[in-house]
This record gives structure tokens, C-alpha cells and sequence, in this order.
């Protein structure tokens, strides 16, 4: 099965949930999305595979959020996943898509699920 997980080395759950995948019979392409952020589609896709909004996938509590503008709440949808492409570390991680679903590895055994 294939599998696709956008990775944070840095992060201890994006860590857990990599080392989750690997302990399963799947062939993973690991993205470490703060070198190679998701394209406006791509996090549109993801957004669509969750069932949830732009907001609800950002880290609010990174300085980055402020600094840049997001929790302006006037934003749409497209700024919002604009925001998200420019400045990807403010991206919930670890996001892993399989069998055409999403999820968001927190806690890791929730990808568990889509597998």
C-alpha cells in the first residue's frame, strides 16, 4: 500500500507516527514539508480528504501565525491555504494520506485508521 506522510523530523508525534508506518508492510514517501511544502491543490486536496477548514489545520500557537496575518478572521479560504503554502510551518503535522483518505497523526495511532 502506498502511503504518504508530510514529516517533521523535528517533531516528536510526526517521529511516532513515521515510526508507526514503518513497523506496518507499506511502501511510505515521506515528505518533509517545511523543505518541500504542499502545493495550494495539494493542501486544498488534503483539506477535502479531512473534512476540515483551513483554520482547523494551522498551529495557532506558532509565533508565525500573528506575524503573518492568519488570525486575521477575515481571511477565505484561499488566503488561508496561501498563508499555510508560504509559510509551512504553520502546517498541523503529521499529515498521512492512504486508500484516498486523510489524517492527522495526533495522537500517531490515529492514522492507524486509514490504513
Amino acid at each position: 500500500m502506498n502511503v504518504k506522510i508530510y514529516h517533521n523530523p523535528r517533531c516528536s508525534k510526526s517521529r511516532q507516527t513515521l515510526q508507526l508506518l514503518q513497523g506496518k508492510d507499506l511502501d511510505i514517501e515521506i515528505i518533509e514539508y517545511l523543505k518541500t511544502p504542499p502545493t495550494a491543490d495539494e493542501l486544498n486536496e488534503i483539506l477535502n480528504l479531512l473534512g476540515i477548514e483551513p483554520r482547523d489545520l494551522m498551529r495557532k500557537n506558532e509565533s508565525e501565525y500573528k506575524e503573518t496575518g492568519m488570525d486575521d478572521p477575515s481571511l477565505d479560504r484561499q488566503a488561508l491555504i496561501a498563508g499555510m503554502v508560504a509559510t509551512p510551518k504553520l502546517i498541523e503535522r503529521p499529515i498521512v494520506l492512504a486508500n484516498g483518505k486523510a489524517a492527522i497523526g495526533r495522537p500517531p495511532e490515529h492514522v492507524l485508521e486509514i490504513l
